[in-house]
């Protein structure tokens, strides 16, 4: 810059000196014309003249003067300094507090804003910003003016309720680094924001679960018990504001503000309570209701669907409860009862002929259950590969052939030729895989504890059937999820669609027969969770061959098993007085074990006194869990807590990479949370 400067004011000289002349001569010219014109005396006219030149000289070496000053820097020094007088004035007066910290968040410099607004109690100077606000110079310059900071009522600087946004810049000086943040109320802001939230429209849907199964005999009393659920339903939601309308048949549509979901949350939606209370005729089963909520952001269409959504999974988990989906995941609360069964099979028809429909349209079919597979698992299996094979598409059975709890099922398939070839393990199934592939996942619902659940990702249709209640979402939307927890197995649900879509007499009777021991395994032998549509599907087994002495003799364990099912006998306590819990802590444990341990917490359940028992073992890094209830105690709900599922009255879960100790002291846990909630 200074250069430069000198540069133009040498360029500039010559420029000067013409100038000077040309005044020198214009001062002489009208020294002459004054002599000649003027009459002016020659001494007195030269004097005038030179008088004239000396002071144009002197104005143009002040110019030069000047010229040389601004052209050396000087201004630009002077400017500068003004500038910067100015900048720290402005920034002084500044109505939003400004802070100046060094590199490491010491405060070296702050503004009037801060002290005066804030009242400051002693010297700020030399403090560490997160020594008088919740966050340190770090986060501000990390968050890029997201950060929302308070001030703290313990630090140098007095605590009000005011939030604010913070927005970190760095600067250098004399080549030292530091960094001045600004503070801009966002109290406003956010308080507009909470109003909106809280103004939000909530959508609810609400159906009721069982009055269709609970009407049969008393129709006169239909009216009576729906009247009396609404009249619930407008008593809870009307008092916070919100609307109540019937759509359909036992259905109805709830809108209210998000503000109030708060209160339905933490009472636990004694709405659920309340219709529960509702008694129709001598009936000793409870009216029970779901409910479906959508808690997003979005326009009504999106909510609507997402209320439809957490509705469907309320349902699929066996009604009595309430489903709440959020952007942050989906809450769930009741679920207090058994589901009763469902009389009406018009469910089933339609799903079966969807499923005709998808299987005739497929290149090849691959079917699995989940891992270590028990009867009901490998008869829903034989059942779909049945149907597929009757309508002339190709199929597979995902297995573990060598899995000896199967052993007795597999040696009776062995017989029979068409069986060899059909079963393939999860290596072999991924060869398998082509555009039109449809997976097959039977008695289970979490894909991730399927038997291969790499072949499920690739496929590019998928197709759920199970009795357990859903306890995952799904990243890509199944084509048919028929999920019913009110069906004792999987194996009923199965044996409705043999019955409707395969020819009667057409089922081999090694498949009716292992059909059967699965229905046998989940009931406990037709002493649980049974309704008539479980003996309507036993009917027809009976009709195409099954034999209940055949199906019974493949229960039967060797004296290994046997004696491994007493060790879990043998060391048994009594928890809460009503709980019994099982332990195999044995360290070489085979994955037979787990078998052993769901026969042990049946067989606990014969004790007096004892409500739901617990077995745990471990096998490798994995601990098993089998739960089963008598009723009164939901297992589904406490193993859920550990990232299980299954039934109100039988339940399981896989507890990773823990010890049996750990595990042991999550269940006490889990059964303890869920005492205190329900008891």
């Amino acid at each position: 810059m200074s250069d430069n400067s000198n540069e133009k004011a040498a360029r500039s000289a010559p420029v000067l000196a013409i100038v000077c002349a040309l005044l020198g001569v214009l001062s002489l010219g009208a020294v002459v014309i004054m002599i000649s014109y003027m009459n002016i005396a020659p001494t007195s006219a030269a004097l005038y003249g030179l008088g004239a030149y000396l002071a144009i000289v002197v104005i143009i070496g002040i110019i030069a003067v000047i010229k040389r000053a601004v052209s050396g820097g000087n201004f630009a020094e002077m400017r500068s300094s003004t500038f910067g007088n100015i900048s720290i004035e402005f920034i002084q007066k500044l109505q939003m507090p400004v802070i100046v910290c060094d590199e490491k968040g010491k405060i070296v410099w702050y503004n009037t804003a801060l002290s005066s607004k804030f009242h400051t109690r002693g010297m700020v100077y030399g403090k560490y910003i997160d020594n008088i606000c919740d966050a340190t110079i770090e986060r501000i310059v990390k968050d890029e003016g997201d950060a929302e900071i308070t001030f703290s009522a313990a630090s140098e600087v007095g605590a009000d309720s005011t939030v604010y946004r913070a927005k970190g810049y760095e600067v250098t000086s004399r080549g030292k680094k530091y960094y001045m943040t600004i503070f801009v109320d966002y109290t406003e802001t956010k308080s507009l924001y909470s109003r909106i939230d809280a103004e939000e429209t909530i959508i609810a849907y609400v159906v009721i679960d069982n009055l269709d199964e609970l009407m049969q005999y008393v129709q006169r009393l239909y009216s009576e018990a729906s009247s009396d659920v609404e009249r619930i339903l407008r008593r809870h939601i009307e008092s916070v504001g919100g609307v109540v309308r019937d759509y359909s048949n036992n259905k109805f549509l709830c809108v209210f503000e998000a503000r109030n979901l708060e209160a339905f949350t933490q009472d636990k939606f004694s709405i659920l309570d309340d219709v529960r209370e509702i008694q129709v005729g001598d009936s000793s089963v409870p009216i029970t209701v779901s409910m479906g909520i959508a808690k997003i952001n979005g326009s009504l269409l999106d909510k609507e669907q997402v209320a439809q959504e957490a509705l469907d999974l309320a349902l699929q988990r066996g009604g009595d409860q309430v489903v709440i989906k959020s952007a942050d995941g989906v809450e769930f609360y009741g679920g207090k009862t058994k589901t009763v069964q469902k009389r009406t099979k018009v469910r089933s028809r339609v799903i079966a002929n969807e499923f005709k429909t998808l299987i005739e349209k497929s290149s090849n079919v691959i079917v699995m259950g989940h891992r270590y597979a028990d009867f009901d698992a490998l008869a829903s299996c034989l059942a779909v590969a049945r149907i597929a094979t009757t309508l002339g598409v190709k199929v597979n059975i995902v297995s573990d052939i060598n899995d000896r709890n199967l052993a007795s099922c597999f040696e009776r398939l062995n017989q029979y030729p068409e069986y060899r070839s059909i079963f393939v393990d999860k290596i072999e199934a991924q060869d398998l895989i082509q555009s039109g592939t449809i997976a097959v996942v039977v008695d289970v619902n979490n894909l991730a504890f399927c038997e291969a659940p790499d072949v499920v990702n690739n496929a590019a249709n998928l197709i759920i059937i199970d009795h357990h209640r859903k306890t995952a979402e799904y990243k890509v939307r199944p084509n048919i999820a028929y999920i019913e927890p009110s069906a004792s197995s999987a194996s009923e649900l199965l044996s409705e669609f043999l019955e409707q879509l395969i020819p009667s007499g057409t089922l081999p009777k090694v498949e009716a027969d292992i059909l059967f021991a699965g229905m046998l395994l989940d009931t406990k032998k037709f002493t649980h969770n049974t309704g008539v549509r479980t003996f309507s599907s036993a009917l027809y087994l009976r009709g195409e061959g099954a034999s209940p002495l055949d199906a019974e003799a493949l229960f039967r364990t060797d004296i290994k098993d046997f004696l491994t099912e007493a060790k879990f006998e043998s060391n048994v306590v009594i928890y809460k007085s009503v709980i019994a819990i099982a332990l195999n802590d044995g360290e070489n444990n085979s994955p037979l074990v787990r078998v052993s341990a769901a026969k042990a917490a049946d067989r606990l359940l014969s004790v007096e006194g004892v409500q739901a028992a617990f077995a745990l073992c471990k096998i490798d890094e994995t601990v098993h869990i089998s739960a089963r209830s008598q009723g009164t105690i939901n297992v589904q709900l406490i193993l859920e807590k550990m990232g299980g599922g299954g039934h109100f009255d039988s339940a399981g879960v896989q507890v990773k990479n823990s010890s049996t100790s750990t595990a042991l002291t999550t269940l006490r846990a889990a059964i303890d949370e869920y005492l205190a909630e329900n008891m």
